[in-house]
């Protein structure tokens, strides 16, 4: 078997991912809180694909869980891909600390712990993949979402390093820098069309990064050069607009 785990398992993105990565072959593991609400959409999987789908419960805040968490896979996975994810209220968080600290938490310190525990395992094996899904958001503070921002950045600056530490050991790394995607996550935001991906899109480029050994991906592609304009605006201009 070769089992790809998938961390925040229930988000729109990881599911699409899922269904992309059976398609092709692999076995999954599917993590995540009160994971047991999968079991028809992992059936579903197994119907269409005749491939393992096994359901694990893991609560991301729950460090100390993690090691055992990993620990207790009947197989060792060949990759990890985190979907975790959570926008938070930047308002209420901007004066409300625990709502500022579950949303960098969930994106950033959760996934560190866990990831550091895989890239242990991989770097000994020297062998495996690692995807971290980080956020167009994380390239520059603005003021509409920059608690969250500020977790995502964080999350692809410690891939960066990752990617670093572990290439010498044949361990690939992968930061996905998703734009606007249509989830249940943004369903209530007005999106342009034109600059929003749908998460079969996201899934479909993530596969083909992962397996082209590509260090960043953006996604949809023309969120590379947006970001690109938006970073090198400078900050007298900068801290005046509303973006």
């Amino acid at each position: 078997m070769s089992y790809v785990l998938i961390i925040g398992a229930k988000s729109d993105i990881a599911k699409a991912t899922a269904r992309e990565y059976a398609k092709n072959g692999y076995d999954l593991y599917l993590a995540g809180r009160n994971i047991s609400e999968l079991e028809v959409f992992a059936q579903d999987i197994v119907t269409r694909t005749q491939k393992e789908v096994k359901l694990v419960e893991l609560d991301i805040l729950d460090y100390a869980s993690h090691q055992s968490f990993y620990n207790n896979l009947e197989e060792e996975p060949l990759g990890v891909i985190s979907a975790v994810g959570y926008l938070g209220e930047q308002e209420k968080a901007q004066s409300d600390f625990t709502e500022a600290q579950k949303i960098m938490d969930t994106n950033y310190t959760g996934v560190v712990s866990l990831f550091n525990i895989i890239a242990d395992d991989f770097e000994k094996r020297r062998s495996g993949f690692m995807v971290g899904i980080s956020s167009v958001a994380g390239d520059r503070g603005r003021k509409s979402n920059y608690i969250y921002g500020s977790a995502k950045a964080a999350l692809t600056a410690y891939l960066s390093g990752l990617r670093n530490r572990l290439y010498e050991s044949q361990v690939h790394v992968l930061t996905v820098k998703p734009g606007f995607v249509a989830t249940k996550m943004t369903e209530e935001m007005d999106l342009p069309e034109k600059l929003t991906a749908q998460p079969e899109e996201v899934a479909l480029e993530i596969y083909k990064a992962q397996q082209s050994a590509k260090n960043v991906l953006y996604t949809k592609w023309i969120w590379k050069w947006v970001m690109l304009i938006i970073r090198n605006i400078p900050e007298f201009q900068f801290k005046k607009m509303s973006i």
